[in-house]
């Protein structure tokens, strides 16, 4: 039985990568599910996509040289006076704003909005979506490039040891004392944070853990008896690492994946949480976080991201148990 059968054998861990694989893929689409614009527009015979594209409202029979306004309702019963129109399954987007709610914003769920609305009425279900799709794809990247650069130094200093090993450690243990925080806190004072410089800052503190582990495989394993045969027929380095070591190596790694895109979504959200994460306005589940703290009394903010959050955080959780499972039954 392989490491990915003896995974799926685990079915707390397999349903959990089907809930996250899931979630996640529909996010990919946020812009089909929930979008101000629709999907499809056939006017005078002609068809226009313009989730794709801006289109002048004159284009339609409008008045005005100006980029058109989907929910406005006379432009839109000029299109279907000629055609007809395809709508996503929710009409708003992370930013579009509801001006005819029943009461103050934020208001509760109804059938317009599924979710209910922020403060500045924005439906919390087109915010949700999209946050999930920024938090996940940059707990997945900042994840796999840690995994790359851990890989890479943990495991110099594990195959060469000495005065190489020596020096990173001390360099390691001095670059992990320093506060990642009060440095992010610093450079938002110089540059407006973004999601490319959030994943740079954030890439130089989390690729320790990885190369901590990857170092005691890479000690471990070059002492086995197949590392020295190589080296006595004369095999190089390179080969020796990529062919003989870092196999060994590699499942362990994998199976910090999960806790590291946990902790990757934890960190982002808790900076957007405390304002300095990505730009003000952004869809983000720490955004969400603060519209559910400034609103105690609109509830179903809370909850909402509370159980958001629970089933991603938990579903890794488990994900990672599970690889963790197969790899120890494997040794």
């Amino acid at each position: 039985m392989n490491f990915w059968e003896r995974f799926v054998k685990n079915k707390r861990a397999y349903c959990s990568l089907k809930i996250f694989g899931t979630i996640f893929f529909i996010s990919l689409f946020a812009d089909f599910i929930a979008n101000d614009k629709p999907i499809l527009i056939k006017y005078n015979e002609q068809l226009y996509f313009p989730i794709f594209e801006n289109i002048y409202e004159t284009e339609f029979g409008g008045d005005f040289e100006t980029f058109t306004d989907y929910r406005d309702l006379y432009i839109t019963q000029k299109i279907e006076s000629n055609g007809w129109i395809i709508w996503t399954p929710i009409k708003y987007g992370a930013d579009t704003i509801n001006y005819e709610l029943p009461a103050p914003a934020p208001t509760p769920p109804t059938l317009e909005n599924i979710l209910g609305t922020d403060e500045n009425g924005r439906d919390i279900f087109a915010r949700l979506i999209y946050g999930l799709r920024i938090s996940m794809l940059f707990g997945l990247i900042l994840s796999v490039l840690s995994i790359v650069f851990g890989v890479i130094i943990g495991g110099i200093q594990g195959y060469y040891g000495g005065k190489i090993d020596l020096i990173g450690q001390r360099f390691i243990e001095i670059w992990s004392g320093l506060p990642l925080l009060f440095i992010i806190i610093t450079i938002a004072d110089f540059i407006s944070p973004s999601f490319l410089s959030l994943l740079i800052i954030m890439l130089l503190f989390s690729w320790i853990s990885v190369s901590s582990l990857v170092r005691t495989e890479f000690l471990r394993v070059r002492n086995f008896e197949f590392v020295s045969v190589a080296k006595i027929m004369g095999a190089s380095d390179l080969r020796i690492i990529f062919k003989h070591i870092l196999p060994n190596a590699i499942i362990s790694t994998i199976s910090t994946f999960p806790f590291l895109v946990a902790g990757s979504i934890v960190a982002l959200s808790s900076l957007d949480f405390l304002g300095f994460g990505l730009p003000v306005g952004s869809p983000s589940l720490g955004e969400l976080l603060s519209e559910a703290k400034n609103n105690l009394e609109a509830v179903w903010i809370g909850l909402t991201i509370f159980f958001t959050l629970s089933i991603i955080l938990i579903s890794l959780l488990f994900i990672g148990d599970g690889l963790r499972e197969a790899n120890s039954r494997e040794r």
